[in-house]
């Protein structure tokens, strides 16, 4: 028999895993294991981030901070800004159809609050309006103990601290959507604000599979582990992200080349 992997080697298979689109044979041939050991390793190293990591880096932090951050960009009150993405997986043994989203590929959907929430795991089928008020985050918005009661005065409206979402999401007390149809200059005008404010978490979808490149590839795990690992990426990236890591430019150029076979379903 020969030795255990060390702690710092199952940990170094696991990034090289995830940080790229390489196989388990690839990535096997790198660490001078075989592909099965990778798999083994990957899914460790998932399972435990998920359960000590989670709840101290994907969490809320100083909502001032986050509310100030917003308004500078010109979206007074909010509080974060949702969206969803399809993580490309492979048909799934067990009711394949309902992971077929629009787009024509299998899929698990990561919803995201950027930057303190994340739910993963639901179908590709499934709207992302349905997600949502099947989610923690709902329920706690909708009893108002997400944020603080911290509330201002807009015309003779009295605003909470809200979230900002695209056409698929509900329009809620504390959750703003663009107006459609026919706009006045006004109207126009708040479009664009909030346009500009949701776009952060169009760029944290950016980065977050331009470092982990193992989600724009279809996952080769089973349905039960799919979800274990995603929430590993966005721990990890919160984490790069916190501690000033470099971005590099070459990275989203190749995620992008990566990601053109898997294009995002359109807002339904």
């Amino acid at each position: 028999m020969r030795a255990a992997l060390t702690i710092e080697k199952q940990v170094a298979i696991a990034l090289w895993k995830l940080a790229t689109p390489d196989s388990y044979r690839s990535v096997g041939n790198q660490f001078g294991v075989g592909k099965s050991t990778v798999g083994a390793a990957v899914m460790q190293v998932a399972h435990a981030i998920k359960d000590l990591l989670i709840s101290r880096v994907v969490t809320l932090g100083n909502v001032q901070v986050i509310v100030d951050g917003f308004a500078a960009m010109g979206f007074p009150n909010c509080g974060g800004a949702i969206d969803g993405t399809h993580i490309p997986i492979l048909a799934p043994e067990h009711q394949a159809g309902e992971y077929i989203n629009h787009k024509g590929y299998f899929s698990i959907v990561l919803q995201v609050l950027v930057d303190h929430n994340i739910n993963v795991g639901w179908p590709g089928k499934v709207h992302d309006a349905r997600i949502f008020r099947n989610s923690g985050l709902f329920q706690k918005l909708q009893e108002g103990t997400l944020f603080p009661d911290q509330k201002i005065t807009v015309g003779d409206v009295e605003m909470p601290i809200c979230i900002l979402g695209d056409p698929a999401y509900p329009l809620m007390p504390w959750l703003m959507k663009p107006y459609t149809g026919s706009l006045d200059s006004s109207q126009e005008l708040f479009n664009y604000r909030l346009s500009k404010c949701r776009m952060v978490v169009e760029c944290a979808f950016g980065r977050l599979k331009a470092c982990w490149r193992s989600l724009l590839t279809r996952l080769d795990l089973s349905e039960t582990n799919i979800p274990t690992v995603i929430t590993a990426c966005c721990v990890l990236h919160n984490i790069c992200e916190s501690k000033g890591e470099t971005f590099m430019a070459g990275w989203e150029v190749e995620a992008n080349c990566l990601a053109a076979g898997y294009a995002q379903p359109d807002t339904r």
